[in-house]
């Protein structure tokens, strides 16, 4: 039992730590869920500007998560990461030859 209560706290410790870039809203308005000035409908998904992935629930709470990767195992000294906003994610480049990319072995988001 003891076992079973550890696994499920560990469990409930990765998933938060794993969703950390995301965040959920209690309902406001029963018409749809407002967002940056904007309202969206009720059971919609939708990506805003700073690059989240929205969901409005049929009760008007909203979750929102980032849509992008941070790139973290790369070499720093010969690279630079660069966030395009069209597409929401990241390129790792050489600093010396931007046409170049780099290797990334890990990433958080």
């Amino acid at each position: 039992m003891k076992f079973i209560l550890a696994s499920v706290i560990a469990l409930g410790i990765l998933l938060t730590t794993c969703n950390a870039a995301c965040f959920h809203l209690p309902p406001e308005n029963q018409e749809g869920c407002l967002y940056s000035g904007e309202l969206h409908e009720l059971g919609s998904k939708f990506r805003t500007k700073d690059c989240m992935d929205c969901t409005c629930d049929m009760d008007g709470s909203m979750g929102c998560c980032q849509a992008f990767v941070d790139p973290i195992g790369y070499d720093e000294q010969l690279c630079e990461k660069v966030f395009n906003e069209q597409s929401c994610s990241y390129i790792v480049r050489k600093k010396d030859n931007p046409a170049e990319t780099c290797k990334v072995t890990s990433s958080i988001g």
